[in-house]
């Protein structure tokens, strides 16, 4: 039987995963755009978060659920399909749900490395994760996107689109 701390760490890696791909392909919608550097290297360090993340998950150690895992990702590709006030092109509320989704996401996070270390005692057990340092990885993540989210809002709802 699989214990709630198990539970809990494959639904935490189905939404990075989930995330690692949202961070992908709104890297690959901002091809060109002054948005794509920051986006670009926050799906680095999302991919990183999640190779991480699966390196605690075997320290516990708990098996990753496949099925939960692709779940997620299919999810993900599904959620390409929500409106976006144009038919076939990409709008600039796309890329504003993009930033929003990922900052929610890594909000997200450190919420996580946060219960991980403290409340399931992860902090004492893996002497070997640093979670401190995943919290201010997570800080930098968000300071990096911070200023595009800010920049894709105003595009999406300052000027006529």
């Amino acid at each position: 039987m699989e214990t709630l701390l198990g539970i809990y760490l494959n639904d935490q890696l189905a939404m990075g995963l989930a995330w690692r791909e949202l961070a992908r392909r709104a890297a690959r919608n901002n091809r060109g755009t002054e948005f794509e550097t920051p986006l670009r290297e926050a799906a680095s360090a999302i991919a990183e978060d999640v190779e991480t993340f699966r390196g605690v998950m075997q320290a516990v150690p708990v098996r990753a659920n496949p099925v939960k895992a692709g779940i997620a990702i299919v999810a993900e590709r599904l959620g390409r399909f929500k409106p976006n006030g144009r038919i076939t092109a990409y709008s600039p509320l796309s890329r504003f749900w993009e930033l929003e989704a990922l900052a929610m996401g890594i909000e997200g996070k450190k919420i996580l490395w946060t219960t991980l270390r403290d409340s399931a005692n992860l902090g004492k057990r893996l002497a070997d994760v640093d979670f401190d340092a995943l919290l201010l990885r997570a800080d930098r993540q968000r300071s990096l996107l911070e200023p595009a989210r800010v920049r894709a809002a105003e595009e999406a709802f300052t000027r006529r689109s």
